[in-house]
């Protein structure tokens, strides 16, 4: 090794490139066995740099998850427990997630479809599935959405709600039948709302046969307390988040007028 008069270590252009290079893989997080993997020949940089971006993406992945979980806590002032399950369900991998809303599914529509093949696209229910890359509010939706699945009573209701949708189908009923009573219930509930026409007025009563007809209006009053439940609209309004999609319209007021009518004239 050359040195100088005064005994310091003289480096030619290689060994300073080579330095150089140390320092840099260094400085972008490779390990001391990477760098020697690139120093020897074994790995080109390249190839050292793609696995390491790789393993950034997960770690970046982990951060946003401990981010979006520790903001929840904040915010929710939760408990020791209650950041533990919210942990957990967070960092539930892909598969798992997938397991669990199968299983939700499996549960509400259990012996329906083949009675009404179209029920889901009707009822427009989406499976939250949530991105390899969340942001932090996707994450925060996705550990509530999971928390309401897990709930019996939860799936309880919207079993009903399901069976309550898929009652007036059979062989020979087109498709889009419910939607198109949905559709008539906001269009008459957003005329009595426009009109003024209050819930107990005699008025209502043309609203509720224009709709209804000669229906079992007990019937038809257990299937949209179940189908406007606040329960069943924020699971809508997760699921939405957690696929990063604008929500859909809840015409909360259309469907309160016409279940409060629908009180008020329930026996004539």
């Amino acid at each position: 090794m050359t040195r100088s008069a005064g005994g310091y270590r003289l480096y030619d252009a290689g060994s300073v490139a080579r330095l150089e290079l140390i320092r840099t893989l260094r400085e972008l997080g490779l390990g001391l066995a990477d760098v020697r993997r690139v120093l020897t020949g074994e790995r080109t940089v390249a190839e050292v740099a793609a696995a390491h971006v790789a393993a950034l993406d997960v770690q970046i992945g982990s951060l946003k998850v401990t981010r979006a979980v520790l903001s929840s806590v904040a915010r929710r002032g939760s408990t020791a427990e209650e950041m533990t399950l919210m942990n957990r369900l967070a960092r539930l991998s892909a598969a798992e997630r997938k397991r669990l809303l199968d299983d939700f599914t499996a549960e509400i529509f259990d012996s329906l479809d083949t009675a009404d093949p179209d029920i889901r696209t009707r009822l427009r229910f989406a499976t939250a599935d949530l991105p390899d890359d969340p942001a932090p509010e996707q994450v925060d939706a996705w550990v509530e959405l999971a928390e309401l699945i897990r709930d019996p009573e939860f799936r309880v209701l919207m079993r009903t709600m399901v069976e309550f949708n898929a009652a007036d189908r059979g062989p020979d009923v087109p498709a889009g039948t419910s939607l198109w009573f949905m559709s008539r219930l906001v269009h008459l509930g957003g005329e009595a709302l426009r009109q003024g026409v209050a819930p107990g007025d005699p008025a209502a009563e043309e609203f509720l046969r224009g709709l209804l007809g000669d229906a079992d209006r007990a019937a038809v009053l257990d299937r949209l307390t179940a189908a406007s439940n606040v329960r069943v609209a924020r699971y809508r309004r997760l699921s939405a988040i957690v696929n990063g999609v604008g929500s859909r319209p809840s015409y909360e007021e259309e469907f309160s007028w016409v279940v409060a009518a629908l009180r008020a004239h329930q026996g004539r």
